[in-house]
């Protein structure tokens, strides 16, 4: 009999608010060892708020996020940087650093929290990059490649640390279907072959239905969570019109049957 996964991230009573103004409230959930989730929602829902308290870029309100079991807005300095050496980050924009090579992009982060040496770190870094299909373009800047292979050398960066939780802020947003899909094979991979749990803010219907084991919802007018669960079976029967909607929202534009999960391996 296969047991359950442990909980790596647990949020409880969960509170995001700026000022006066409150995002979200009353959140609750978790997320499992080696889980692909998705956090998805409507435009202003608070994707993008979520994902910034889950890696402590925000204190929260109210409420407590575990990573770990370590608690990461209460942490102290040092327990704060052990955190962030267990969780890797790719923002939506790739954030890569102009005016370096796609090798010292990804090498930074060792530069900043290992002692090892130049050849080292270039070891590493280049391996990373080979782990993504970029392994022949390490002397090549951002600028000099495309942005569907900006977003995996970014991906690559936040691997520099083999964390055990990766964090992608739309990674799929700006691509092409055919990039995007490529982009989806990889992160569902990766997942898989490293165990690594993915924690993933997006939109786009068919990556969700590509890489997702669990989705939650956010919800703009309740500022919380009204779906959680297999994105299939969301999509199909919960009992919120809301979330059938949302799920079936590409087929309803076009008047197209519901489009079909693909799981890419």
């Amino acid at each position: 009999m296969t047991s359950t996964p442990p909980n790596v991230i647990q949020v409880t009573s969960l509170k995001c608010a700026y000022e006066d103004a409150v995002i979200l409230k009353d959140v609750d959930f978790s997320v499992r060892k080696g889980e692909v989730f998705v956090i998805l929602g409507g435009s202003g829902c608070g994707k993008s708020t979520l994902l910034k308290h889950l890696i402590g870029l925000y204190p929260p309100a109210n409420g407590t996020i575990l990573i770990s079991g370590r608690d990461i807005a209460h942490a102290t300095e040092r327990e704060h940087v052990e955190i962030l050496k267990n969780i890797g980050v790719m923002y939506q924009s790739g954030a890569l650093f102009g005016s370096m090579s796609l090798l010292e992009n990804v090498r930074l982060p060792l530069e900043e929290h290992t002692d090892l040496d130049v050849h080292a770190m270039n070891l590493i870094a280049h391996m990373k990059l080979s782990l993504v299909g970029l392994g022949d373009y390490i002397k090549h800047y951002p600028s000099e490649i495309s942005g569907g292979m900006q977003k995996r050398a970014a991906i690559a960066r936040a691997m520099a640390l083999d964390p055990k939780i990766l964090f992608l802020d739309e990674p799929s947003a700006g691509l092409d279907p055919i990039t995007s899909a490529e982009l989806d094979a990889l992160i569902r991979r990766l997942a898989e072959s490293l165990g690594i749990t993915c924690v993933i803010v997006s939109h786009e219907l068919a990556s969700i239905f590509a890489i997702a084991d669990r989705v939650i919802m956010l919800d703009r007018e309740t500022r919380g969570i009204i779906a959680d669960g297999d994105p299939k079976t969301l999509r199909e029967s919960h009992p919120n019109a809301k979330v059938r909607e949302f799920f079936n929202r590409g087929q309803l534009d076009r008047g197209a049957p519901a489009i079909k999960e693909t799981r890419t391996t």
